[in-house]
């Protein structure tokens, strides 16, 4: 074989390793949506609130924030005490209540089998499947569990419908006079399979992040109003919420409100750094902290100073910084004359507000901040929400201060 002979084998040979490295690449996965866990009650009242299951579907509805040409579900038995036992599961295409799109649903797969086996506290992953999934598409994901088990890996506050039926109807086009639930159970997230370029938003903290005083059902939460402007300028980011509602940097939920999570510090690597893909943080959080200890739900020792708060607030950083991720600080929003807790607002805890806000602002830890204090504010009355943007408990914002705040974010902290 004469030299040039050789070179050409030499570079199609090159060709053909460098093709074959390019097809054994893992996908690069981000998270589309996902839902933070809180501990499920004690077992009586699980029974009595109807979450627990047996023989039966659920057929949960999400709604994805980036789109992807294909998918994988991480299933949830965080704080579970028994394993969860999945006998089959499918994913489509959600078009109305429990009813999917028939040519979008796909049978999910477990290391090649159709069912799995969750051990108490375990998140799994299905195999991935094809199936593009439009950016602010809505998922049904159905699952049939065949035994008793109570509700894990929930999240309580879904602001989103979802169904349950008898036996197993997780190919069925729909669930026919389903009963509904108004949480997520057993679901960790979806992710999508996107280009390395990609990346995600973990948005981090509490009931403003959940979505209270937003419209059940249509998805205005202020990090689905950010989603829906990162799809229009076709950055491909995802948006993961991990907000709980009711919940505290520095403190568990108390025993008779399980549902509002263990503590920021305790939860922040599962529910945000840990998540697929993602390079920023947004923490929202500290409200709670502030104005829950001394109510009915907390007691007054649970006080804690804003010096305390900020100490909190540079352990997320540190610990998002050392993942290489930007993190950025967002103000506390007003809350005087709240009816949501009696005893939650004082002129004290308003002056611990404005304090926190002063460090986050002035203070340079985060990577940037995101000054949503500025804008729902009354500007004739500093301390309150404003009318307008104003879900009518003076804490959350509605659909419309929500939108706001989305509008608020600098598109330009995620290029």
């Amino acid at each position: 074989m004469d030299s040039f002979a050789i070179v050409i084998v030499l570079v199609f040979a090159s060709c053909l390793a460098a093709a074959g490295a390019e097809a054994a690449q893992p996908a690069h996965w981000v998270v589309s949506w996902g839902a933070s866990p809180s501990s499920p009650a004690d077992a009586e009242k699980i029974r009595k609130q109807g979450l627990e299951f047996n023989n039966q579907t659920l057929r949960e509805i999400v709604h994805l924030s980036m789109g992807g040409p294909a998918i994988r579900v991480r299933f949830s038995n965080v704080f579970g005490r028994q394993s969860l036992e999945i006998e089959v599961a499918h994913v489509a295409l959600r078009t109305s209540d429990s009813t999917i799109l028939p040519s979008s649903d796909r049978a999910l797969t477990f290391g090649g089998v159709p069912g799995v086996s969750v051990p108490p506290n375990a998140v799994v992953i299905s195999d991935p499947v094809n199936l593009a999934v439009p950016a602010e598409s809505d998922l049904a994901i159905s699952i049939f569990v065949p035994h008793v088990t109570p509700a894990a890996g929930m999240h309580s506050f879904a602001q989103q419908t979802s169904y349950v039926g008898a036996g197993d109807l997780t190919a069925a086009p729909s669930i026919a006079n389903p009963r509904t639930i108004t949480s997520w159970i057993f679901l960790a997230g979806v992710d999508v399979s996107a280009p390395l370029s990609a990346g995600a938003i973990a948005v981090f903290g509490d009931s403003r992040v959940d979505g209270d005083g937003s419209t059940p059902n249509t998805n205005r939460r202020w990090p689905d109003a950010l989603a829906h402007r990162l799809a229009q300028q076709g950055l491909p980011i995802g948006v993961l919420n991990a907000g709980i509602i009711g919940n505290r940097i520095l403190h568990d939920a108390p025993p008779m409100a399980v549902e509002l999570g263990v503590n920021g510090l305790s939860r922040f690597d599962r529910d945000a750094l840990d998540q697929p893909g993602v390079k920023y943080v947004i923490v929202l959080e500290g409200i709670v902290d502030i104005g829950l200890a001394g109510t009915e739900l907390a007691p007054a020792s649970e006080a804690v100073t804003v010096d305390e708060l900020i100490e909190g607030m540079k352990q997320l950083i540190v610990r998002a910084h050392d993942r290489g991720m930007k993190v950025y600080g967002a103000t506390q929003t007003p809350f005087s004359g709240t009816t949501m807790i009696p005893g939650m607002f004082s002129g004290e805890k308003e002056a611990q507000r404005k304090a926190l806000n002063q460090w986050i602002r002035l203070s340079h830890a985060f990577d940037g901040v995101i000054d949503f204090e500025k804008v729902v504010l009354d500007p004739a009355n500093p301390d309150k929400i404003r009318p307008t943007l104003d879900s009518g408990d003076h804490i959350h914002p509605n659909d419309a201060g929500y939108e706001a705040m989305a509008n608020a974010v600098d598109l330009s902290l995620f290029r």
